[in-house]
């Protein structure tokens, strides 16, 4: 019984270092959000150079899309934030 710990049992440099963990493997999703971007700006340059005239329309499908792919990595950024404040 002895391996088992109970919350009160944690030492507050143990706390700390975990919090810091957790905000690093937070930012794993960075990757996620700039992997994502990256293939939308390509598809979307490879569609403008099929169809020209559609350009407008393929632009603003894409900062859609990318502003979306963009909120994961800022949601990640502010856990990171939040748990590095602990």
């Amino acid at each position: 019984m002895e391996l088992l710990l109970l919350a009160g049992e944690y030492n507050a440099s143990f706390v700390s270092g975990m919090a810091m963990l957790g905000a690093g493997v937070a930012m794993i999703a960075g990757i996620g959000a700039g992997i994502g971007q990256g293939m939308a700006a390509g598809r979307a340059a490879e569609a403008v150079g099929r169809q020209p005239e559609a350009q407008s329309k393929i632009m603003t499908t894409m900062i859609v899309g990318q502003a979306m792919a963009e909120t994961t990595g800022l949601y990640a950024l502010v856990i990171a934030f939040i748990l590095m404040g602990k």
